[in-house]
């Protein structure tokens, strides 16, 4: 279903007002636009050099054993170029049983060195580009994928939503808590080897479904880690804890947060809209969620929890929400689903609008904790407007760009020296990224995911193999 059918952005300023979307507003002068993005950002210690990021995109694309092989360093060295002043560097397993696919990144002592030589790449090509890298903060995010990782999940604790989504059987056992124990000084480990390679910022990623973000909406499971919020916190804060023990200010502390779950969502079969399963009132799990109606946030816990991680050190939030996985519309309004999937069951300007009412509510309440803006890219060349209105308006301090960053990576350079975007660079929301992340029908067990629409050259022929083994996989299925 098509959305996005507008001639200006005063089209689009007026669709957003019909539909009540009163939270995504537009400056208009490019001159202002330019202005406003290009303010810088006090971060912890680091000014830094404009209010563009970068999300973190995982590309697939890393070799066997966790290194980062040659599609990632094309990406990276694109981001850095591009003029971006912070380049959010993807989720990157913190142990081998935490990896959602067979070419996701690692940190350990064999992929350190590798690490070390893209990082290091990065600044001087930036630097070669914009004179200085001082002011260009780079965090890693660390990661345990959990439920979703491969070959054997890990989980929390049992949704049945969830479980149903995703086939996990109702006696699958859970994590112990002496194992989370454990695999809070795996996340210092990687901590440390991050700080190794040169890396000065880490995250401790808590979104998505992945297995801290499901630590967080445990409320049903039992023992240390979940019940009560101080349980369902306590492996986050007990790990920003131990690593400001161990290394100190040497590590800036961040973390790209969940802050609204939602509930998952199937494909009606007739439609082909998607509609939320059948879910009990009051909604016994899930985090940021309103417990009587679970389509709505509500935002009580989570602004304690991250009065706590400021507490633990936390410098700098980067605000998501909703999951890939089982509710893909609330994480990243799109134009067209990927392959398989439910179309839209909402317009997609309601779900821009939550996240920056949603994101502009926290911002507004921890005035001194810079974050970071989602949901931009369905907007196409006006998100920067959009972006500018909400710096101006006080309600974010950076405006990230995820899936418009594969089609567009230097569209920093573009609103710095324009004031506006390239209509025929700018993402479409097509989905074929997220279609090449689903396809494991390969010799590596994955295939390298990137934006084929408008980067034919290297993935134009990636999409046409991934079509051909998933044909075949098909066939031979049936």
């Amino acid at each position: 279903m098509r959305h996005f059918t507008y001639r200006s952005l005063e089209e689009l300023e007026a669709a957003a007002r019909e539909l009540g979307a009163v939270h995504v507003r537009f400056v208009h002068d490019r001159a202002r636009v330019a202005e406003l993005l290009a303010r810088r950002v006090q971060v912890g210690g680091l000014s830094a050099g404009n209010s563009m990021a970068i999300h973190p995109m995982e590309g697939c694309d890393g070799t066997l054993d966790g290194k980062p092989d040659e599609l990632t360093w094309r990406r990276y060295e694109r981001f850095a170029r591009g003029g971006a002043k912070l380049i959010w560097f993807e989720a990157t397993a913190v142990r081998a049983d935490g990896r959602a696919n067979t070419r996701q990144v690692m940190l350990a002592p064999h992929t350190v060195d590798e690490f070390a030589r893209l990082l290091e790449m990065m600044r001087r090509v930036h630097r070669e580009e914009w004179g200085t890298a001082d002011d260009l903060l780079i965090p890693v995010q660390l990661t345990h994928s959990g439920r979703y990782s491969h070959p054997a999940r890990i989980i929390a604790y049992h949704n049945p939503l969830i479980d149903q989504k995703t086939g996990t059987p109702p006696d699958y056992p859970v994590i112990s808590d002496d194992e989370l124990e454990r695999l809070e000084d795996d996340y210092v480990r990687a901590a440390g080897l991050a700080l190794e390679a040169g890396f000065t910022a880490v995250d401790i990623k808590a979104t998505h479904g992945y297995l801290l973000s499901e630590l967080l909406g445990a409320k049903t499971r039992e023992g240390r880690y979940g019940g009560s919020l101080e349980n369902r916190t306590r492996f986050i804060r007990n790990v920003l804890g131990k690593i400001r023990a161990r290394f100190g200010r040497r590590l800036m502390l961040c973390m790209r947060l969940g802050c609204y779950d939602g509930v998952p969502y199937e494909r009606d079969g007739q439609t082909g809209i998607g509609r939320p399963l059948p879910y009990p009132v009051p909604y016994p799990w899930g985090w940021g969620v309103n417990p009587m109606n679970p389509l709505e946030p509500d935002l009580t816990e989570v602004k304690q929890a991250i009065r706590w991680f400021v507490e633990d050190g936390v410098e700098l939030l980067n605000v998501s929400m909703g999951s890939p996985y089982y509710n893909p519309h609330i994480g990243r309004p799109f134009e067209k689903p990927d392959e398989g999937n439910y179309e839209q069951p909402e317009h997609p300007l309601l779900g821009v609008d939550r996240h920056f009412r949603v994101a502009g509510e926290l911002q507004q309440t921890f005035p001194e904790l810079p974050m970071v803006g989602t949901g931009y890219s369905w907007l196409q060349k006006y998100f920067i407007h959009a972006g500018a209105a909400n710096i101006e308006d006080g309600r974010i301090r950076f405006v990230g760009i995820g899936r418009g960053a594969l089609t567009y990576p230097d569209f920093a350079r573009d609103v710095l020296e324009k004031g506006e975007l390239d209509e025929s660079r700018v993402c479409k929301t097509l989905t074929f990224c997220t279609f090449l992340m689903r396809q494991k029908n390969n010799e590596l067990g994955q295939f390298p995911t990137g934006c084929p629409p408008f980067d034919k050259e290297v993935y134009g022929p990636i999409m046409k193999q991934a079509r051909e083994a998933k044909r075949k996989a098909e066939q031979t299925r049936g």
